[in-house]
């Protein structure tokens, strides 16, 4: 089994985003045995509660469910189980270098480092933003989630 957890801050913009839409296309692609998903924050701002009313309606303008994903905050466990575990920005991956034993730093990743053809490193906050903010976080993660999904399957006889 390959585990993979998103993290951003809070938990229910993007690294659910991340979480709904990689899950699915694992789902899509008959690895859901294989590969399991999850998403966290660096803080306890909103454990328990589901994503972002506009993440999750721009999500679901694309087809995908984020409903069901309830925030949570990443833990020492987390760090020690997960595979990949993929910041969506510099600040997150920080706060996870800081948390995590020196042993596991190579987990931890940008995840737009999966993007192919993109220089975007980040995916923004669209929290305070406007509706064009989480459609641009949609557009990133669905770039960086498949290239994640080629990178996982050419590493890993799946």
């Amino acid at each position: 089994m390959i585990n993979v957890m998103f993290v951003c801050l809070g938990n229910i913009c993007r690294s659910p985003t991340a979480h709904g839409i990689f899950q699915q296309m694992v789902v899509d692609d008959g690895l859901a045995d294989r590969i399991q998903v999850a998403s966290s924050g660096t803080s306890a701002y909103h454990i328990g509660e589901p994503p972002d009313g506009r993440s999750q309606q721009a999500a679901s303008q694309r087809g995908y469910d984020l409903s069901w994903i309830r925030a949570q905050q990443v833990t020492l466990d987390d760090l020690e189980a997960y595979d990949y575990i993929l910041a969506m920005d510099k600040n997150n991956l920080s706060a996870l270098k800081q948390l995590a034993p020196v042993n596991h730093h190579n987990k931890l990743k940008l995840f737009m480092s999966f993007a192919q053809q993109q220089s975007e490193m980040e995916v923004p906050d669209p929290y305070y933003g406007g509706a064009n903010g989480f459609a641009q976080v949609l557009d990133l993660v669905e770039m960086a989630a498949q290239g994640l999904l080629q990178q996982i399957k050419q590493e890993h006889p799946l």
